[in-house]
């Protein structure tokens, strides 16, 4: 059963088309005209092995909150999406991810109730153009729309581009180890997730 899901989402102020698939190589294209954001796509895609496939549009010159915001909304529908009945997936993923100062803790839990906990402190507000802030709020509205439960702590770290991509990594290793099929029954004592 191939496990893929695409949505397109267009409001006033965004235009997004997202292709995810979850058993591919971490081969991504992603073009959301904010830099430092395509980056940090595109090596959630390799670290993740899903290829990704992101087309977003926005109101850019108001800021980029409403671009990262909204692509993540659609990549936590597309996740949940291709997920689907969730039956054989180990559900529950980790990862301690070093990048050279930064040490980022990721754990998720894919069993259906959205819950964020981000303990990050950035030591700028930018890195070039992007607002830190935005990390959080990506992460939120991944968790949300996944139905995952994601939980970020950064317990030590000096570079906010280290920081960023020590997070979005970490999030990549988690959900890898996380929606890898581990047998054939849903992960639940409840029978459904």
């Amino acid at each position: 059963m191939a496990r893929k899901a695409k949505l397109t989402r267009k409001t006033h102020e965004t235009d997004i088309r997202l292709e995810l698939d979850l058993d591919g190589t971490g081969a991504s294209k992603v073009m959301t005209s904010i830099g430092f954001f395509d980056h940090m796509l595109t090596l959630l895609a390799r670290h993740s092995g899903f290829d990704l496939d992101v087309k977003a549009s926005g109101d850019t010159h108001v800021d980029y909150h409403h671009t990262v915001e909204d692509v993540g909304i659609v990549l936590g529908q597309v996740l949940r999406d291709a997920l689907g009945d969730k039956a054989g997936i180990e559900r529950y993923g980790s990862a301690a991810l070093p990048m050279d100062e930064t040490l980022a803790r990721v754990a998720i839990d894919l069993g259906g109730r959205p819950y964020l906990v981000f303990n990050v402190e950035f030591p700028s507000e930018k890195v070039g153009d992007f607002d830190t802030g935005l990390v959080e709020e990506f992460m939120r509205a991944v968790a949300t729309n996944a139905m995952m439960n994601l939980h970020i702590e950064v317990p030590h770290g000096a570079n906010a581009h280290h920081i960023s991509e020590a997070v979005f990594k970490g999030l990549a290793r988690a959900l890898r180890q996380a929606v890898k099929i581990t047998g054939t029954e849903i992960p639940s004592t409840k029978g459904q997730l």
